[in-house]
């Protein structure tokens, strides 16, 4: 069927994008709520195509998973020549990629004897990380159940990690819900304080929530759960889901406060657009996991595992991670000066290539809608935050462009 012969669907959207938003219509579970009149057929570096054959700014980047872009050779070559070998097999035998990668991780982690278990999404890493908490208490035959986390986190979305997260919209409809969890307020030293003890089997922490709008943690908020669970023996388990893999200037985010967790968790952009999910533990942690207590039909296949490598690859040959804290402070420059500028602007937040911009009066969503009609593509969060956490190989040069259009959007919203 060629673009001339599809008809107007229900929404009145023509050629492949109608015919694409009709199939979605009628045939896909309606749990996205997709509003924003873009089907990517392509890619290149940061920038996207859509049917329309217009090009787009990706600053959203997948939700931080297209780390190199879109199409970027080295990751399409290690995936081609994998998949020309041996995409999965079985966890009852070794793979090659699967070893090297685990290595690659464990040292990047600075864990002490860490150890690597490799699934397929951020959920399932931190649904692992919960299980190996509870387990590690479980095989010393004196069990704690408490898992305490704070309350705007994001955690994912199975049923023990949506409820781990501290928002009832992901969680209420799914009710019963797994009980142990406790949520307290985010930077509340008081409160965290009076919620671990010695009952409490870890604490589980990001060190900026992406999906409350890129709240930071205070340093000492996070030094203190590290005393407390130091304490009383409760897992250390913090979530870089999305602000790992370079995206704040730092391998992982923890290491700007200087801390030591017990359990990791890492996803997204790990191998670029790929689907995999990490969880890291110390020596001393890891050994709460006995054969047969935890396990993954796809996780860590041969295909993913190689795409992981490249893109670790690709970092440490291009210093990505330095990139991103030098890119993502000038960008952050460039918006606190628009800022002073216009005052719909209240406050820019983040590290790295990971922030968020806070704006005085609702807006969100307009502002979104309209930059992608001028061709860039960005994420909000309600309607009071935009956010970005484009590709780390995202050009300075195009990132101007971003900040010019958003200065003349925005200045339109305050008016």
């Amino acid at each position: 069927m060629s673009e001339q012969d599809v008809t107007p669907n229900q929404t009145g959207q023509t050629g492949l994008l109608g015919q694409v938003t009709g199939l979605d219509d009628q045939y896909y579970m309606n749990v996205y709520g997709r509003r924003q009149p873009l089907c990517v057929v392509s890619g290149e570096g940061a920038w996207l195509t859509g049917s329309d054959g217009k090009r787009y700014l990706d600053l959203i980047g997948g939700i931080a998973v297209s780390v190199l872009g879109h199409a970027h050779p080295r990751l399409v070559q290690a995936i081609c020549e994998q998949a020309g070998r041996v995409i999965h097999c079985s966890n009852y035998f070794y793979n090659e990629p699967q070893a090297r990668l685990a290595e690659r991780l464990a040292v990047l982690s600075g864990l002490d004897g860490a150890r690597v278990f490799i699934g397929n999404s951020g959920a399932e890493a931190n649904e692992a990380a919960i299980k190996l908490a509870r387990a590690y208490f479980h095989h010393q035959g004196a069990p704690r159940a408490r898992i305490v986390s704070a309350l705007k986190s994001f955690h994912g979305r199975t049923l023990a990690t949506a409820t781990a997260t501290g928002q009832d919209k992901y969680s209420a409809p799914f009710a019963p819900l797994p009980t142990g969890f406790v949520h307290v307020p985010y930077n509340d030293i008081a409160a965290l304080e009076q919620a671990v003890d010695q009952n409490t089997c870890a604490v589980l922490l990001e060190v900026i929530q992406g999906e409350s709008g890129v709240i930071m943690a205070d340093p000492v908020y996070l030094k203190t759960a590290e005393a407390l669970c130091r304490q009383t023996g409760a897992r250390l388990i913090i979530d870089e889901i999305q602000t790992g893999m370079g995206r704040t200037g730092r391998f992982l985010a923890y290491e700007h406060a200087g801390l030591r967790p017990d359990i990791v968790t890492l996803a997204k952009g790990l191998a670029g657009g790929v689907p995999i999910g990490a969880m890291i533990a110390n020596e001393e942690t890891a050994a709460g996991f006995k054969p047969g207590d935890h396990g993954t039909t796809f996780g860590g296949n041969p295909l993913a595992c190689a795409a992981a490598l490249a893109v670790l690859d690709t970092y440490a040959q291009d210093q990505l991670v330095e990139r991103a804290a030098s890119v993502g402070a000038a960008l952050k420059r460039q918006l606190l000066d628009l800022a002073e500028r216009q005052p719909a602007i209240a406050e820019v937040r983040g590290l790295g290539l990971m922030l968020g911009i806070g704006l005085n009066v609702p807006g969100a969503q307009a502002v979104k809608a309209s930059l992608l009609k001028q061709g860039f593509l960005v994420g909000s969060v309600g309607d009071t935050t935009i956010r970005l956490l484009p590709p780390l190989i995202v050009a300075s040069a195009d990132l101007s462009l971003f900040v010019r259009a958003f200065g003349e959007t925005i200045a339109e919203l305050a008016h």
